[in-house]
């Protein structure tokens, strides 16, 4: 009687963890804590209607300006994860996402898998591109999104020592694959909820699907913003 007492409690305490860990997966800021403080937003602000498209950015530079026209027709702001190989290879353009009042921030300097580097290969990837980003913009990053998803405890040291916020997704458009834009569309606007952090990447597919994807925010009463405003506990 007495084992099984034992066993009893242990899955109970098991039961409690495991509950404990799914509830912050899906409540408040949407952020996940692993083993040793980890965390990484999956989503937004569940309290609010607020989606983010988040534009990762290490090629299609000749998309960006139709973008960021369409953004302007509509009248809201998104937030791009720019890679440091390419903005070293256009400033201008970086610039320019930032003038014309979008949110940038870290996507690394080499698209490098952040699970197969050491503390110090992390710590690199995401300064360089942080000191590049604010010589040519005066700002300071503060939002990192791991290239291909790809996160490791060395990678969570390194942004928790530079003050970064890890951020995931939860919906992927998968555009940079399948080259249609009634996929790219359907992926984006499928059951959305409030919060949502949605991946897409500048290709012409993407900028085809655009409007289509504004407007359905729109029609379902959803507003797209910045991934800082999304994430924000308490957000106006």
């Amino acid at each position: 009687m007495k084992n099984f007492k034992v066993g009893a409690l242990s899955n109970l305490i098991i039961f409690l963890v495991l509950a404990a860990l799914f509830a912050a997966a899906f409540t408040g800021g949407g952020a996940i804590t692993a083993a040793g403080g980890n965390r990484a937003h999956y989503r937004g602000n569940s309290g609010r209607p607020y989606v983010s498209l988040m534009v990762n950015v290490y090629s299609g530079a000749e998309f960006i300006e139709p973008m960021l026209k369409i953004f302007d027709d509509y009248g809201v702001k998104a937030t791009f994860f720019v890679g440091g190989s390419f903005a070293e290879r256009n400033g201008n353009l970086i610039k320019t996402i930032y003038e014309r009042g979008h949110e940038l921030a870290n996507h690394g300097y080499f698209h490098r898998d952040a699970a197969k580097l050491n503390y110090k290969e992390n710590y690199d990837e995401i300064i360089m591109n942080h000191k590049l980003i604010e010589e040519l913009c005066g700002i300071k990053m503060r939002l990192f999104a791991p290239p291909s998803g790809s996160v490791g405890n060395e990678m969570f040291k390194a942004c928790g020592n530079l003050g970064y916020e890890v951020i995931m997704w939860s919906k992927d458009t998968v555009d940079w694959r399948d080259k249609n834009p009634d996929l790219t569309f359907g992926r984006a606007v499928k059951n959305l909820k409030n919060g949502d952090l949605i991946l897409t990447h500048p290709t012409a597919h993407t900028v085809e699907a655009l409007p289509r994807i504004l407007n359905t925010f729109a029609e379902r009463g959803f507003s797209q913003t910045t991934v800082s405003k999304n994430i924000e506990k308490n957000a106006v």
